[in-house]
């Protein structure tokens, strides 16, 4: 079971905006994008936002994770917790 831990970030820093970002696809077919930036929810403060993603790495937002947006103002363990829950899921194309 993949945890925060697991998470490879990539830094960016540019005029517009700097933190971190990091995508992880699991054996299910849904992955994670998981976000510290200047404009994401909590990035200001150390925190970081999730959004789940499709079998393609697109964002989705029909699932019981992201509750129809992203999730916001966590901290490592429950970026955690939301990465478990989103391998738990059945296969994408079950799914759908």
């Amino acid at each position: 079971m993949k945890t925060f831990n697991d998470l490879q970030f990539e830094i960016i820093s540019d005029a517009f905006m700097s933190g971190k970002v990091s995508r992880i696809m699991f054996d299910n077919g849904w992955g994670a994008s998981v976000v510290s930036h200047t404009f994401s929810y909590g990035g200001k403060d150390g925190k970081y936002e999730l959004a789940v993603l499709d079998s393609n790495g697109e964002l989705h937002y029909d699932n019981p994770v992201a509750g129809g947006d992203v999730q916001g103002y966590l901290d490592e363990e429950e970026v955690t917790y939301l990465l478990k829950a989103i391998q738990e899921y059945e296969r994408f194309n079950q799914e759908v």
